[in-house]
């Protein structure tokens, strides 16, 4: 229910303050130069969104492989997900946006705003779990305060087996 009110208010003010800018500029410098800013920020952005997308996919890549939890390429490319959304939608205030989402310094302060305000509303959970012959073999378990039983074991690899 939090989100309703912004979301309500967004979608409703956001095309009348696009409606307003384009007549503005449509009445300044007349209507075909402005369709033709509209048509090309959008081409010219859908190709700037691939190629960041491309880059962020390949970083995703390297960290994923490297054994890092990706975490800054799945936040980017959400982001330049919403960008290329934006700099598809007719209007120069969500092209402004849009463009903006595409440069990665500003992605990494919006990271950064969302992560500040998302962090109240996230609850990590974890479990333990005992499991192979080195439960049943008297493995010693501790179990931390407030949290999961935590088995402390050693694995090996048995090809014979």
């Amino acid at each position: 229910m939090r989100i309703f009110l912004p979301l309500l208010l967004a979608l409703t003010l956001v095309p009348l303050a696009e409606l307003a800018l384009l007549l503005t500029v449509g009445q300044a410098i007349g209507v075909l130069p402005t369709v033709a800013i509209v048509l090309v920020t959008g081409v010219v952005g859908a190709s700037l969104a691939r190629a960041e997308g491309l880059r962020t996919l390949f970083e995703f890549q390297r960290q994923a492989s490297s054994g890092t939890i990706p975490a800054g390429p799945l936040a980017d490319g959400a982001m330049i997900l919403v960008a290329a959304a934006l700099l598809l939608t007719p209007g120069m205030l969500t092209d402004a946006v849009g463009f903006g989402l595409l440069v990665p310094p500003v992605r990494a302060v919006v990271r950064r705003l969302l992560g500040r305000y998302f962090a109240g509303s996230v609850r990590v959970t974890t479990f333990g779990m005992n499991v192979g012959p080195a439960a049943d073999e008297g493995q010693e378990t501790q179990r931390t305060p407030g949290g999961p039983e935590v088995l402390d074991a050693e694995f090996e690899h048995r090809p014979d087996q």
